[in-house]
């Protein structure tokens, strides 16, 4: 991959991500390929501190999962997912990542959050202080 050749490891998760994607799209998805790339692109993010990628690389995970039928992955991804957005006020995907969870049968946007609070005990702060 370029980016590592050239050690631009932003540019570096971005690409994992996006093979992610594609891997997850595909028909029947490439589980395997889709989760490996999904992880290795949350693990650049985190260390980089882009938590947007991290958020859309959780929606990856559970949209994938769902398709699959790895029900209870895909709830905790989708949760993760919504979790993120809100805090981050990135309300663009946040209907999509929603739509998602409810399609599974999963908590309403409320309860995910709740949960999640409970699992991360660290306030949400707003970027304006």
């Amino acid at each position: 991959m370029l980016a590592r050749a050239h050690q631009e490891r932003g540019y570096q998760a971005y690409a994992l991500r996006l093979l992610g994607e594609i891997a997850s799209r595909r028909d029947p998805p490439e589980v395997t390929s889709a989760e490996a790339h999904y992880q290795q692109a949350l693990v650049l993010a985190s260390e980089l501190g882009m938590r947007p990628l991290q958020a859309h690389c959780h929606r990856g995970l559970g949209t994938l999962y769902s398709r699959v039928g790895r029900l209870e992955e895909a709830r905790t991804a989708l949760s993760t997912t919504i979790h993120m957005y809100r805090t981050m006020e990135m309300s663009l995907w946040l209907p999509q990542a929603e739509a998602t969870l409810v399609q599974i049968g999963g908590r309403s946007r409320r309860q995910a959050c709740a949960e999640h609070d409970r699992m991360d005990p660290e306030p949400r702060r707003r970027p304006d202080g």
